[in-house]
């Protein structure tokens, strides 16, 4: 999901709990991280089906305002099942920190405190943060286990094993406290555990679809066993997504879908937009002419002009004319029946991609700065400006930076900070894109 939200398990005291946690993002220039909850309380759940219930009933809660949370209602029970890179065993830590300080442990005690460090800092859990704050170890987690060898190394160690034997309980006791599983609508439950209830079929049948296909798998060795996991959730996911293309097939489509354009929004640092862009073939099309943009400060304003401009057969002062639908817009909005709605995949936000750029490639969201690309290269070749193209080729040190954020590979060279040159550069796109954009 929207690398925006993601769906996580704590192990607490009563148990495995899941809930939703927001990563930071940007948004009016600050840096925000969210959980699912309110100003008092975490909302965690026992069951991925209440999670689906509540998130798709609910109306008051941390979330709502966050950018991408329009698609969350959405999810499928599949969908907002925690993966196993998102499970942080907090009751856990005190067994774990009870063994050598190796890879593994490391790895896990470090994507733990991360989770418990954000708990703290987004809920104001002080004595938390203070427990966290006073281990030196803790903040070197993320080294590996280099910072843990030799006698400082064991030295370090021993403070984070003794602090988790003095205070761990107080951080679990302050997240029991934190935790709240409120009330979810009956109806939507009932709809959640029947998805539930055919999603552990479909795990079920993978199960013995796999085993039945590697009959001499050795079910204690634990190489195999990763790998009977691993061709399980293949087995899953191809099932999910047959079955998300069938219920995709049998959706009626929208208008938009039917007429091939798309209601587009814009989103700069200081202002966002409305416009709209097809495909011609290969080739991008925008509502304006002379490599100029009509842009609007909303959907509402959008669809008046498109009423105005049919009323008034007007239509041909913009390159969409070219499109052989056109018209079935202009004449839907001209009897007022015009709904323009921009889907969530079809907001390009511009706004900090630039700063992130600065600040480091692991502060950058893949999928906003591909999508971000994606408008830049696309209003350059619609207008006939070969600059965005050219700097995102990789030749170039904003392309090879693009590209490395974009299609990560461990194999490649990562760019080397400082990253001041490619962020002006970037900035030099977004304020390019500005000069083409012509507000009505």
């Amino acid at each position: 999901m929207a690398s925006d939200i993601v769906p996580i398990r704590l192990s607490l005291t009563e148990g495995d709990l899941v809930t939703l946690w927001a990563p930071r993002w940007r948004e009016d220039g600050e840096e925000w991280e969210a959980f699912l909850g309110d100003d008092d309380s975490l909302f965690a759940f026992p069951e991925v089906a209440q999670l689906a219930a509540f998130v798709r009933t609910a109306e008051e809660h941390d979330l709502v305002d966050h950018p991408a949370w329009s698609v969350v209602p959405e999810l499928s029970v599949a969908e907002l099942t925690p993966e196993d890179t998102h499970v942080y065993d907090v009751v856990g830590v005190p067994a774990l920190v009870a063994g050598e300080p190796d890879t593994w442990t490391i790895g896990e005690l470090a994507e733990t405190v991360d989770m418990v460090t954000s708990i703290a800092d987004v809920c104001g859990l002080e004595r938390v943060a203070e427990i966290l704050e006073s281990v030196p170890g803790l903040a070197l987690l993320h080294q590996g286990t280099l910072p843990f060898t030799g006698r400082e190394g064991d030295r370090l160690w021993g403070q984070v094993v003794s602090t988790v034997a003095d205070h761990w309980d107080e951080v679990i006791d302050a997240l029991d406290a934190l935790v709240t599983t409120p009330e979810v609508d009956a109806t939507a439950l009932a709809g959640a555990k029947v998805e539930a209830d055919r999603l552990a079929q479909r795990e079920a049948a993978a199960v013995a679809t796999v085993r039945a296909e590697h009959p001499d798998a050795d079910a204690d060795d634990p190489d195999e066993e990763e790998l009977e996991d691993e061709a399980v959730e293949e087995a899953i996911e191809e099932q999910v997504d047959e079955d998300e293309a069938e219920e995709e097939a049998e959706r009626e489509p929208t208008f938009w879908e039917n007429v091939g354009i798309d209601p587009i929004r814009i989103v700069l640092p200081d202002v966002e937009y409305v416009t709209l862009r097809c495909y011609l073939g290969d080739d991008p099309v925008f509502l304006g002419s002379e490599g100029h943009i009509d842009v609007f400060s909303s959907e509402r304003a959008l669809a008046r002009h498109l009423a105005d401009v049919g009323r008034n057969d007007d239509g041909a002062k913009n390159d969409l004319t070219a499109a052989s639908t056109w018209d079935e817009v202009l004449d839907k909005a001209a009897v007022g029946e015009l709904e323009v709605t921009v889907d969530e995949l079809n907001t390009y936000v511009l706004a900090g991609i630039a700063d992130d750029i600065a600040d480091g490639t692991l502060t950058v969201d893949p999928t906003q700065l591909d999508l971000a690309v994606e408008l830049m290269v696309d209003i350059g070749d619609w207008a006939g400006d070969p600059v965005p193209r050219e700097e995102f080729a990789e030749s170039e040190s904003l392309g090879w930076l693009v590209s490395f954020v974009i299609r990560p590979d461990p194999t490649r060279l990562a760019p080397s900070p400082p990253f001041d040159s490619e962020s002006a550069r970037f900035a030099a796109l977004v304020e390019r894109v500005r000069s083409r954009l012509r507000p009505a």
